[in-house]
């Protein structure tokens, strides 16, 4: 028996999809607060098998969440997948992981099964790199007259959703080169950028806070589209990323699912941005720093995902303070 909380954000987060189809398999979990939400009180028990659905058009992490716990499953477990299907490349990923571990699996519709297996045998894993990390590092290129940056350990049939970037970013002007298990990214002033940048981001939902923040610092304007799942993150990010954007100067509109950021020249200098207890807000917006001094809010949020952010920022010449 376990109760499971965690910051007030976390309990603002809505965990009812992932909650209701384990009850359905015979979880026993108990909402100790809001109803829908954390904490949890959870009484660990046998689950069992049965063909259940989830909905799709929330979280991925949710799906990924279900078919870890799949193979221990008598019998298995088919899970129907209804709605909207989002960041569908994390779903595939973790499939791929079963697949590698011997489990079997078969993803067709919407439907995913999942076999039971008993055993997993010993496997060494390869994990390649961050994607979505690397993408702070596509910005500050794009934003350069001048830069080259080296990264390790990156896959070019990458099934991340995230390794799209190389294709946004050429859009942008930083070209792309893979040497063995490195990418070389290279700022490419020949390309002409567009006035306005559009984008359907429904596989990669966390580049839209970096994607924005480069076609501000560039200039230009974009149509950023599939953002659904953004205010159920750490913050509601479209709604940071209006109000942060909005103190340098920028014109932006968000709805439940975009942003549209309009055509601007200027940046307004030595603004506080305010991160929200949001790694990515810290992250995507320390690359302005290219075009106008910047001050970032509780910059230790970067511990989540990249603790090393600012020594890696100093490495490359940025000068940086922590206060």
């Amino acid at each position: 028996e376990i109760v499971l909380k965690g910051s007030k954000r976390m309990h603002e987060r809505p965990i009812y999809p992932l909650v209701d189809c384990l009850r359905t398999i015979g979880a026993d979990i108990t909402y100790l607060e809001k109803t829908g939400f954390p904490p949890l009180k959870i009484k660990g028990k046998k689950l069992n098998f049965k063909s259940v659905q989830i909905s799709s058009g929330l979280s991925s992490q949710f799906i990924s969440a279900i078919l870890l716990i799949a193979p221990i499953l008598v019998g298995g477990l088919e899970l129907k997948l209804k709605g909207e299907l989002i960041s569908k490349p994390y779903i595939r990923m973790t499939l791929s992981i079963l697949d590698s571990l011997g489990i079997k699996s078969s993803f067709k519709n919407k439907s995913i099964i999942i076999e039971n297996s008993n055993e997993i045998s010993k496997k060494n894993i390869s994990v390649e790199s961050d994607w979505s990390s690397a993408s702070y590092w596509y910005s500050i290129v794009s934003l350069s007259e001048k830069a080259q940056v080296n990264l390790e350990k990156f896959d070019k049939k990458s099934i991340q959703g995230d390794s799209i970037l190389p294709n946004f970013y050429k859009i942008l002007g930083v070209d792309t080169e893979f040497v063995g298990n490195e990418i070389r990214i290279t700022k490419n002033n020949d390309i002409k950028l567009p006035r306005n940048l559009n984008l359907n981001l429904i596989d990669c939902p966390d580049l839209a806070q970096t994607i924005a923040v480069s076609c501000f610092g560039l200039g230009i304007g974009c149509l950023l589209e599939g953002l659904q799942t953004l205010n159920i993150k750490e913050t509601k990010r479209l709604i940071a990323l209006e109000n942060e954007l909005k103190k340098l100067g920028a014109k932006v509109d968000i709805t439940n699912n975009s942003l549209k950021l309009f055509e601007s020249k200027k940046i307004k200098k030595n603004i506080i941005i305010k991160t929200y207890q949001d790694h990515r807000m810290a992250m995507a917006f320390a690359p302005l720093g290219i075009k106008s001094p910047i001050l970032i809010e509780n910059p230790k949020v970067v511990i989540k995902s990249y603790p090393n952010f600012w020594k890696d920022l100093n490495k490359a010449g940025f000068r940086t303070k922590i206060i």
